[in-house]
């Protein structure tokens, strides 16, 4: 072999060897680059893990909390009890009217009202005239205010809000003098006399007013009276007396036009025999036939 020939395959063999090498190499890097990836992604999975199980925890935790909390409860307001109120003009009888103002037409001024079934009012005036003697004038006022219930407060409430304020104004009207209240019984819920005298241009007055409250509805009955242009002063006591017998009468009305009073009704209570469950009734029997099971066995032994 010649020189030349040898010196070509020793530089081939060197060139071979190179590039083994060199593939040897990038093959362990390539190894090694791509072990990175995989323990990177190793470790993502276990870190995700972990915050999972923690989010998954906290989760679990919060729900617990939740559930094991109950929702608060809605505040209930008790509805209102009537719903309508009678003609104010209607509420007192004929024999009422012509008792307490005899000389007044029998169909009454109604008052203006916006809403008739929530406030509504009427009012009679009187003159009897006795010539040189003088006259006795007679006025008489019935009022009606219905409370709805809302969000704030029941129908009720607002109701007896009114009444005492309706009692304390009366009490402190301007001018009245020598002024009585007292408790008035068998009228509605509630109800007060309110008494005073009153000096007016015309005369020296007799005022008397009843508030009364029957459940969401506030009825005030203003009855006065004097003795004009020489006539005597009407008794005071048979004003108070009058006063208190309309406010009855329409305390009387306003039930009645709700379905109570005397054209009212209520429902039957349940029958004693159907308020025992099929379970009791069962428990019933089954311990009535093994007591005669029993008393019979007795029997037959004996």
């Amino acid at each position: 072999m010649s020189e030349g020939t040898m010196q070509r395959r020793a530089q081939r063999d060197d060139q071979r060897a190179r590039r083994t090498m060199r593939a040897g190499g990038l093959n362990r890097l390539l190894a090694a680059a791509a072990a990175v990836p995989v323990m990177l992604i190793a470790a993502g999975c276990s870190s995700g893990s972990d915050s999972g199980s923690g989010d998954d925890a906290a989760a679990q935790k919060s729900g617990g909390a939740s559930a094991s909390a109950s929702p608060s409860a809605e505040p209930t307001v008790q509805a209102a009890a009537y719903g309508a109120l009678p003609e104010a003009c209607g509420v007192l009888s004929t024999k009422t009217l012509t008792a307490l103002v005899p000389k007044a037409p029998a169909k009454g001024k109604e008052g203006a009202s916006s809403d008739t079934a929530a406030r509504a009012s009427c009012s009679w005036s009187s003159l009897d005239n006795n010539g040189v003697k003088g006259s006795q004038f007679r006025w008489l006022n019935v009022s009606l205010v219905r409370f709805e219930t809302d969000a704030a407060s029941s129908g009720e409430q607002q109701a007896q809000e009114y009444y005492a304020k309706q009692v304390q104004d009366v009490a402190a009207t301007a001018g009245a003098k020598n002024a009585k209240s007292q408790a008035l019984a068998g009228t509605g819920d509630q109800a007060t006399t309110v008494r005073y005298d009153l000096k007016k241009s015309e005369g020296a007055f007799k005022q008397q007013t009843v508030v009364s409250r029957v459940e969401n509805v506030v009825v005030t009955v203003d009855y006065n009276g004097a003795g004009l242009a020489g006539e005597k002063t009407p008794d005071a006591a048979a004003l108070v007396k009058s006063a208190e017998l309309a406010a009855k009468e329409a305390v009387a009305a306003v039930e009645a036009a709700n379905g109570e009073g005397a054209g009212g009704g209520s429902s039957p209570a349940p029958s004693k025999t159907s308020s025992k469950s099929p379970s009791a009734s069962a428990s019933a029997s089954a311990s009535a036939s093994a007591s005669a099971s029993a008393s019979a066995s007795a029997a037959k032994k004996s």
